[in-house]
């Protein structure tokens, strides 16, 4: 017996592994991006956490995608001026026209190679057609590891309350 399509399957979308999103981007703190304590600036972090959640969602879509909700983002510790911020993402899990990317932020210092696990940020965004601008389904995700498998159905449940909050159901 086949296995049931899923939704996009049956769009003709062939699914894509979670390692076709993974990205990776460093940055180094420069004086202008921090605060009078010479601490990264939490705004900054967050337009850098939109930028890597991105890059992950389009690589996924293979389309533009416009940012739909921030579920999440903890701040655990600050970067420090000098040291360089590097930013981890990769799809957690695709719905029909949406995807959650699953963002993680770690702060490295050049002079002893220390690394900190600085924030953690849950983004989803909406994959958009490039000629009408109107939303267009996404390629299914394929999930192997267990850890995959956990973030799948984490970012599940997510979904489900984003949506009750923002639709007013339970």
């Amino acid at each position: 017996m086949k296995p049931k399509k899923t939704r996009n399957e049956a769009d003709g979308h062939e699914g894509k592994p979670v390692s076709a999103s993974q990205s990776e981007m460093n940055e180094i703190v420069l004086p202008a991006q921090t605060n009078p304590l010479g601490k990264l600036l939490g705004g900054h972090v967050m337009h850098l956490v939109d930028m890597a959640a991105a890059m992950a969602a389009h690589r996924h879509s293979g389309s533009y995608v416009v940012t739909a909700s921030v579920d999440y983002i903890d701040f655990r510790n600050p970067v420090g001026l000098g040291e360089i911020v590097i930013l981890k993402s990769q799809v957690n899990r695709v719905f029909h026209t949406s995807l959650e990317v699953g963002v993680e932020v770690y702060s490295e210092n050049v002079l002893t190679g220390e690394r900190k696990h600085t924030t953690s940020a849950f983004v989803t965004f909406v994959a958009i057609d490039e000629h009408t601008r109107k939303p267009k389904p996404v390629p299914p995700l394929i999930v192997k590891t267990d850890e995959e498998k956990r973030r799948f159905e984490d970012a599940g449940k997510r979904r489900e309350v984003r949506l009750a909050l923002r639709y007013g159901k339970k």
